[in-house]
């Protein structure tokens, strides 16, 4: 027998499992302290009501023998998937077809299970700082990996890979940074992919945050976007399915990969439970809809507590607009986790390491607006006690 060893070439920790041991060690020397975590992007609002509501109904059927569900679909049942294209894609003169619809169990499992899909001698391009698991993934597969830096001095806007990339990795709105990019400048992408025959892997967990309408939601609606791309979609983050676990990944069959991953979600999934998805369901209703967009404003009123606090401490920040995350720059002399360790321990607040991003996310942290308005608000008064 012999390992994977790929994953032995691996960093030594995930980084928000590191974040979660350095805060628990501090916690045990100090159990007195109130730490505020503004970390790790976990919600804080419970599930809307009308979720739970059709969540209970579930489980009661699922508790009656005339109405027992046992395996659905391995890409979901139909009226969800119907009920998704109607109301995240039509709109937006997006075409699809409920086949190239696929429900899991959350964004996270799918960007990571893609890849799959490809050979392991496919060359990677991620434009960096980026979420850890598509570097991860990536590595697993043993995959060569070119990071595309997205700094301050190109105004957070990737370069196109230098050299070519088979697959693509892209987070808009950004996870950390908090950016988002234009139709203009998403085009240039698609047309890379176009030309070189790529495909790109679009995370958009966070478009539900996009405050201005020109800001495209989907990658689909650039022209030809449906040759080569996939979109990863989530409902963590807009209706608190963090511990419930649903999202949906859209494989369009001009891809060429609509049946390899069918093929694949039949032999690997068994299918996002009954329960989960009559929850996912409720969230399109008028009543759903109406909570999450309270839950949405909830959050982007607390960015930009956040955005406004720190910039009036001094501190260079980005993002809180589009998405939930404050890019913060750190102050002259700290790394970003000698930074973070002095927010632990002089002022007990938790923020995420840049460096856990990637190359370029050093010198910077980022807080998250996935958290209590009044721990928000706290922790701006403990830091400005700092400066």
């Amino acid at each position: 027998m012999q390992v994977n060893t790929n994953l032995q070439q691996m960093k030594g920790g995930y980084l928000f499992t590191e974040i979660i041991n350095r805060t628990k060690a501090y916690q045990t020397v100090h159990p007195e302290a109130h730490i505020l975590r503004l970390g790790v992007g976990d919600i804080t609002r419970p599930l809307p009501a009308p979720i739970v509501q059709a969540m209970h109904q579930a489980v009661e059927e699922m508790g009656n023998a005339d109405t027992f569900h046992g395996y659905g679909l391995e890409n979901g049942y139909l009226w969800l998937r119907q009920t998704i294209i109607e109301n995240d894609y039509t709109p937006r003169g997006v075409v699809l077809e409920p086949e190239e619809v696929f429900i899991s169990d959350g964004a996270g499992s799918d960007l990571g299970n893609l890849s799959e899909l490809f050979d392991t001698h496919n060359t990677v391009a991620i434009p960096e700082p980026a979420y850890p698991a598509y570097e991860d993934t990536s590595f697993m597969a043993g995959r060569q990996v070119e990071f595309v830096p997205c700094t301050k001095e190109r105004h957070f806007v990737p370069e196109l890979p230098k050299n070519h990339a088979d697959i693509i990795y892209l987070c808009y709105p950004n996870n950390p940074i908090g950016t988002v990019l234009t139709r203009e400048q998403l085009a240039r992408w698609v047309r890379y992919a176009q030309e070189h025959k790529s495909i790109i892997i679009y995370d958009a967990a966070y478009e539900a945050f996009i405050q201005d309408p020109k800001i495209p939601h989907s990658i689909y609606e650039i022209e030809g976007a449906k040759e080569v791309a996939i979109e990863v979609r989530s409902f963590s983050k807009t209706a608190g399915f963090t511990g419930v676990r649903c999202g949906y990944t859209i494989v369009p069959k001009a891809t060429g990969l609509q049946a390899m991953w069918l093929r694949r979600q039949c032999t690997k999934y068994n299918g996002t439970s009954y329960i989960s998805q009559r929850g996912a369901l409720a969230s399109y209703t008028p009543e759903g809809k109406a909570a999450i967009r309270a839950n949405i404003a909830y959050y982007h009123e607390t960015a930009q507590i956040l955005l406004r606090g720190l910039r009036e401490l001094g501190y260079e920040v980005f993002g809180g607009v589009h998405a939930p995350y404050i890019w913060c720059r750190v102050p002259e002399g700290y790394t970003s986790w000698s930074f973070f360790d002095y927010l632990l321990e002089n002022c007990q607040v938790v923020c995420t390491p840049g460096a856990g991003f990637g190359p370029s996310g050093e010198g910077y942290v980022r807080f998250s607006a996935f958290s209590y308005r009044k721990d928000c608000e706290e922790a701006l008064k403990r830091i400005q006690t700092l400066a």
